[in-house]
């Protein structure tokens, strides 16, 4: 079975509104997935400084960044990154550029998971629902002009307040959706703004959302995860 898990980490600004990277890793691994998908893991302005130190990844938790053809100070591409263990063996990796009113993106990960071939979508996407409605065409527009069909998942800050319209039935035509429950706000959480998604030949067996004191105060996003097999 593969662990992953999403998590928008608010440039490592908790709810004290104080930024401490080291309690956003202190969230990551108490969580222990094998996949971590990030959203707002850089900085918004200027050369978009990863919030989340590699060498602070490095010393201080069993993770990697998946490497990203973009800013040389940028863990990610607009704030999207994602994390794997260091024994994850990744194959490749790629940023998509989607249609967006706001600087968005998506970052697509081709990783070997114990042996398993798994191919993991990152995103956040937009406040607008008509532009989030473009960015899930373009995104699943993407994926089915791939080569190749691995097994894959696509996690993220959807921003879709809706419990099944917008981008969610967009996605739900060709995607199975993990029920993590409510994750924003982490201090009270009301709305189901993360997700996870996954292909019709993967099994979700559990998944929820992490609660924990570091979490509740480490950003206002609750992280969510999911326990994956092949079916």
């Amino acid at each position: 079975m593969i662990l992953v898990a999403s998590y928008n980490m608010r440039k490592a600004i908790g709810t004290d509104r104080r930024r401490r990277p080291e309690r956003t890793l202190d969230v990551l691994n108490e969580m222990g997935a094998d996949v971590i998908a990030l959203q707002e893991a850089d900085r918004r302005f200027g050369d978009r400084v990863s919030a989340l130190p590699p060498r602070l990844i490095e010393e201080h938790s069993d993770y990697k960044p998946v490497p990203f053809d973009s800013r040389p100070e940028s863990l990610g591409w607009h704030g999207n990154a994602i994390l794997v263990r260091k024994s994850v063996e990744i194959v490749g990796s790629e940023m998509l550029h989607i249609p967006s009113l706001e600087p968005r993106g998506a970052v697509l990960a081709d990783l070997a998971v114990d042996g398993v071939p798994l191919r993991v979508v990152g995103m956040h996407l937009d406040l607008s629902g008509l532009w989030r409605r473009r960015q899930a065409h373009a995104i699943l527009a993407h994926l089915a002009a791939r080569e190749g069909e691995p097994h894959t998942v696509l996690m993220g800050d959807l921003n879709e307040w809706s419990a099944r319209g917008g981008c969610l039935r967009d996605f739900g035509h060709r995607l199975s959706f993990a029920d993590c429950g409510r994750s924003f706000h982490s201090r009270r959480p009301i709305a189901q703004l993360d997700r996870i998604m996954v292909t019709q030949d993967i099994e979700i067996v559990e998944s929820g959302t992490h609660h924990s004191a570091a979490s509740r105060k480490a950003s206002d996003h609750l992280p969510i995860w999911a326990r994956l097999r092949r079916r």
